[in-house]
């Protein structure tokens, strides 16, 4: 009987794991993210078909520049078509592009650059990614306060402030904006800092020291990229508060002595929070083109610059390889916002997410 206990135990035991494993394959989420990460699969075939085929409309190639070098002879130009796979038609080149991507993870070899296109994007990626998360943190922190305190001071002089100031952010482009904090950083020089990433004596630097000069350096970037994302989300919270400030409930809750307070950053805020974070899905997949303009004008060392060039060149599989990575940038923003959403508000239900 005592033996029997025990087996039972150990039965009970090795299912455990088990009944874990099937317990979380059958969950809602879990199922709602492998559907997701499936139709992103077919969504990065269909856009790096696309994008292939609108590459290939494009005039010339790679080699046309160095055709034009009078010390470049034509027999190095046919080694150089046959290296780079460029005397095949559009079809071959493609298909042989996606089979090693599949198969060996390889997005090809930079033609500038003779190298892997995955090392250049590696070693641009946190540089953008620091700036572009940075300026999110400092946007959110910043437009969603101010868009609640213009919602609840509604048609007062701090609204109509706040709103000029929304305006005039949306109205500014982006190019603009960076060209005037240049100017401000030429007259407060040497105050901050406007190129590259880090000093020059950056390495003789401690560990605190480093991470304060990269702040240091990012400072103005951040908010040359920041205006415009910070006047539209300032407007948008202040329309959603609106909305929600209306709501039968909201003034129940007020009737029944809550205080202001908790009215709003509870009841209010937690409701009208989801649209926000909607957004904040597009503004994940937003970072790869919106950190451009800043990394050009600040000189710093991101995707941006690597890509622009990569254009102007013709610089096929490194194109490419940053096309792919703004469309997953698009599909794992959208599928964070969800999962986010459904932790924000469990009342929504993932299979109702289109």
């Amino acid at each position: 009987m005592i033996f029997s206990t025990k087996d039972s135990g150990n039965r009970n035991g090795l299912n455990k794991p088990t009944d874990w494993l099937k317990e979380l394959i059958s969950s809602e989420t879990f199922i709602y993210i492998s559907k997701r990460l499936l139709q992103g699969l077919l969504t990065l075939l269909l856009a790096s078909a696309l994008s292939f085929l609108i590459i290939q409309f494009a005039p010339g190639d790679y080699l046309d520049t160095l055709k034009q070098n009078p010390k470049i002879s034509p027999q190095r130009i046919k080694e150089l078509q046959q290296q780079f796979g460029l005397d095949k038609p559009g079809y071959v080149q493609y298909w042989r592009w996606l089979v090693q991507v599949v198969t060996e993870g390889n997005f090809g070899t930079s033609f500038v650059y003779s190298r892997s296109v995955a090392s250049l994007l590696w070693e641009r990626v946190p540089a953008t990614l620091f700036m572009a998360i940075a300026s999110i943190i400092v946007t959110w922190a910043i437009a969603i306060p101010l868009g609640i305190v213009a919602a609840v001071k509604q048609n007062r002089f701090i609204d109509r402030f706040l709103q000029t100031i929304s305006y005039t952010g949306q109205g500014f482009p982006s190019f603009i904006t960076a060209l005037l904090l240049l100017i401000f950083a030429q007259y407060t020089s040497p105050l901050f800092p406007v190129g590259g990433m880090t000093s020059i004596n950056y390495m003789d630097f401690s560990a605190i020291a480093k991470i304060l000069d990269i702040a240091w350096h990012a400072i103005l970037p951040t908010i040359a990229l920041s205006i415009t994302s910070f006047a539209g989300l300032q407007r948008i919270t202040r329309g959603e508060m609106l909305d929600v400030l209306r709501q039968d409930y909201i003034q129940t809750a007020r009737a029944k002595g809550l205080p202001e307070n908790r009215v709003i950053y509870v009841h209010a805020l937690r409701n009208a929070i989801n649209p926000l974070i909607t957004l904040l899905g597009f503004e994940f997949a937003s970072l790869l083109s919106g950190a451009f303009i800043a990394e050009f004008f600040f000189n710093w060392p991101g995707l941006g610059r690597l890509i622009l060039q990569a254009v102007t060149a013709q610089d096929i599989y490194l194109v490419m390889a940053s096309l792919m990575m703004g469309a997953f940038m698009l599909i794992i923003g959208n599928l964070l916002a969800d999962l986010l959403l459904k932790v924000v508000d469990p009342r929504i239900r993932l299979a109702d997410l289109k």
